[in-house]
């Protein structure tokens, strides 16, 4: 990481990773001076991180890499009851043995992006190991006690789900666990500062009031930006759910593709978050050709979730299937049954076991509206049968090609 002459403070506040804090004159003096230490929360609601995880992961990085301590925590306790911020329904509840297996996926996911070994490693705990055996009346007495309700339904984090009538005393539990978190590794640890995305906010600044009523220490809190795209909506949503880290999940090319198809406005924020160019550098690319520069940052970003080698393999194969060819022997394949494609498919049935419609009827409307074309040729009428002893290579709008064997 090179600070260019600057503080840590200044670097994030530059690269735009800086969003809200509880005392801006107090975090620089923390970011700026001696080593201390800090850490990040994240629930394993699912076994794999998202794109949305990374701005979090980038500034822990950071911060390790300018010599401060960091704890990894992963929420085992917290994700057994569901954080209800932003909810309009209560998430799904998970069983313990789930939450059990998505906290490992998400420690080894975790370890791609901060330093867990050599030279200042990470310390990674999970809240269920200090929550399991706390005894309820006991959490109440000692923690439950300095939360106000009103104040409590008041804070962003629960104002939809109230709304909706639906809130539950299970939810209301979340912000005191989390916030008894930032107490115990403060007691544990000498923890001073929590870092996490915007959209915590309201539970991470009750860890700091928490603490300062119960001791009268004062903690602070830093939160980065959430991925939002240039219309103020949430980046990484695909049709097929969110834009996973885990190549299981989400394909690597269909990964780098996102990125290539983003907006133009989003692509020097992208730069500046997720790639290690010098500011000068990403401006001038970006105020050039903005496909370049494009170009530029989703392998930037692909490579940083999944290694050089296999981004410039996905960069490949889209420069081979967008420059004429049509085709690449390393883009996405839909493998038929044997023998489907020789005997001859329908062309709804096609794109609808292949996953590129939901439903016949789709497939029906995309073919209509001149969006569905085989081998380059435009599929005119519903009624086509697919036949081929090869392979075919099939195409929804510009963008979306599926090779089927």
């Amino acid at each position: 990481m090179e600070l260019h002459g600057m503080g840590l403070y200044e670097f994030l506040e530059t690269r735009g990773l800086l969003y809200q804090t509880t005392s801006d004159e107090q975090l620089k003096k923390l970011l700026n001076g001696e080593p201390m230490t800090f850490y990040l929360g994240i629930d394993p609601t699912a076994n794999s991180l998202h794109i949305g995880h990374l701005c979090s992961l980038r500034t822990f990085r950071y911060l390790q890499e300018a010599g401060h301590k960091g704890i990894l925590l992963v929420g085992g306790a917290t994700a057994q009851v569901g954080d209800p911020s932003g909810r309009q329904d209560m998430r799904t509840m998970l069983t313990k043995t789930s939450v059990e297996d998505n906290v490992n996926a998400v420690i080894n996911f975790s370890k791609k992006f901060i330093k867990t070994d050599g030279e200042n490693p990470a310390i990674i705990v999970s809240n269920n190991d200090w929550m399991k055996n706390y005894a309820y009346v006991d959490f109440l007495r000692d923690v439950g006690t300095y939360f106000s309700v009103n104040v409590m339904l008041a804070a962003e984090a629960y104002k939809k789900r109230l709304s909706n009538g639906g809130l539950t005393f299970l939810e209301m539990g979340y912000m005191p666990i989390q916030a008894h978190d930032f107490e115990h590794l403060n007691n544990e640890y000498g923890c001073v500062l929590q870092i996490g995305g915007s959209d915590q906010w309201g539970n991470m600044v009750a860890g700091v009031d928490l603490v300062r009523r119960k001791s009268g220490k004062n903690l602070n809190v830093m939160t980065t930006p959430l991925l939002l795209n240039a219309q103020g909506e949430k980046m990484g949503k695909t049709s097929g759910g969110a834009l996973w880290v885990d190549e299981g999940k989400v394909g690597v090319y269909d990964f780098y593709q996102y990125f290539v198809n983003v907006d133009d406005r989003d692509v020097e924020k992208l730069l500046c978050w997720f790639s290690d160019f010098p500011i000068a550098q990403i401006k001038n690319l970006v105020q050039g050709d903005i496909r370049q520069a494009k170009r530029v940052m989703a392998f930037e970003v692909t490579k940083l979730v999944h290694g050089e080698e296999a981004a410039k393999l996905a960069q490949k194969t889209a420069d081979e299937i967008f420059s004429g060819k049509g085709a690449s022997e390393n883009m996405n394949t839909f493998e038929l049954g044997n023998g489907v494609l020789s005997a001859g498919i329908n062309i709804c049935e096609l794109l609808t076991v292949a996953g590129l419609t939901k439903s016949k009827g789709e497939a029906r409307r995309l073919i209509e509206q001149g969006g569905i074309f085989v081998d380059d040729q435009k599929v005119e009428t519903h009624e086509l049968v697919v036949k081929s002893n090869d392979a075919v290579v099939v195409r929804k709008g510009k963008k979306v090609h599926l090779r089927v064997v």
